[in-house]
């Protein structure tokens, strides 16, 4: 099989798999509607744009269907980015502001029209023979790359700030969300920047690696594609997103001194702290696993921006921190406990309030520098 069959081969599996996984996340049932939604989409998207791996023979005669299926590529990232965004903020909802989103795909398609989407057929045959070097097909390529330049560093700076905010505000460490998006933000960088180097080598004399970085980006897609079904089919219960009213511990404090609050005493804080930690430890409220700094706000009956500070800037601690130094401790205590030898570690991390060994590991490694095995048998 040579290249061009195996390319068309590769591309029609993972168009396939990408179009599967869009019908099911459209129609399964399920509370993350918005951002099944919004991934099939993408996902959708991402199949038109692959498809010219198969569809480039008939540009001749199809040139304004080709060029429109060039520039609907430009909608890939905001859709990524509201995707992102509707996974990050359980509150997120789509608003007329976010059409503003699809002016770069209007923009390409009015600097195409006279050109191109008004062509003759004698005309098509001339612009596939100076494709590359038309100025419309430049200005494109560098309007793509700008697009994608903002949005991937506009992902990045959304999941930094919400790795923080769930680190202040929750304490589950097994945070399965963050990792997928930031996973699949890597993997697509990757993915473009080999499409980035593809293109660049167009303009040059090594058109004979063409063929073969096509196969590069059609075998990364279909691997990409396979990972999201295998995700899916692993994690059907995937996102918990945070607030996006949500202000991170140094913004609240800001915000405190930008409304004027009288900073308490030293003394109201230190009596705070210890009303809190009293609490935690004799309520045993961080044996719950899905415990949220809102929750024991309402428990100790302190407003929850002013919990937040309370731990997060005058305890110097994460919320999640706070809360798995109490399990630690009662875990160590089990360890050590004869009475209970019996129990696996398994059994204690799951008694102590964690809900997966690898956090509960990471966390009674970095609290005692020993794994919980070495514990017991020391």
């Amino acid at each position: 099989m040579d290249k061009s069959n195996f390319l068309n081969t590769i591309t029609l599996i993972t168009v396939f798999v990408m179009l599967l996984l869009a019908f099911f996340l459209l129609t399964v049932n399920t509370k993350n509607k918005l951002s099944n939604r919004l991934f099939a989409s993408f996902l959708i998207l991402t199949a038109f744009d692959l498809s010219s791996f198969f569809t480039d023979k008939y540009f001749e005669t199809n040139l304004s269907f080709e060029v429109f299926r060039m520039t609907t590529s430009l909608l890939i990232m905001p859709i990524f980015y509201l995707y992102v965004k509707a996974v990050c903020h359980s509150d997120f909802r789509l608003k007329p502001k976010h059409l503003i989103l699809i002016i770069p795909f209007i923009i390409a398609n009015l600097v195409f029209i006279p050109r191109f989407y008004l062509a003759t057929t004698i005309d098509s045959i001339s612009i596939f023979e100076h494709f590359k070097q038309m100025l419309e097909i430049r200005f494109f390529y560098i309007l793509a790359e700008l697009q994608y330049a903002f949005y991937i560093i506009l992902v990045f700076i959304i999941l930094k700030k919400y790795k923080e905010i769930y680190l202040e505000n929750y304490t589950n460490a097994n945070n399965s969300s963050y990792k997928w998006l930031f996973q699949m933000t890597v993997f697509f960088l990757i993915a473009h920047c080999i499409v980035f180097f593809k293109s660049v080598i167009r303009y040059t004399d090594y058109n004979v690696f063409l063929n073969s970085s096509n196969v590069i980006i059609g075998t990364i897609a279909l691997i990409i594609s396979c990972w999201f079904v295998l995700k899916a089919l692993n994690n059907p219960e995937l996102f918990k997103g945070v607030d996006s009213n949500m202000l991170l511990v140094n913004e609240s404090v800001i915000s405190t001194e930008k409304e004027s609050f009288k900073t308490p005493k030293s003394a109201e804080i230190i009596s705070q702290i210890e009303l809190v930690k009293k609490y935690v430890l004799e309520n045993e409220s961080y044996l719950e696993p899905s415990l949220t700094i809102q929750e024991l706000s309402k428990q100790v009956s302190i407003p929850v921006r002013d919990l937040s500070v309370l731990i997060n800037h005058h305890m110097n601690q994460h919320f999640f921190d706070f809360i798995n130094e109490y399990r630690i401790q009662k875990a160590m205590q089990i360890l050590k406990d004869s009475s209970k030898s019996k129990l696996t570690i398994l059994e204690i991390l799951y008694e102590v309030g964690f809900n997966s060994k690898s956090s509960f590991n990471t966390a009674f490694k970095k609290h005692t520098n020993q794994t919980p095995t070495e514990f017991r048998n020391s």
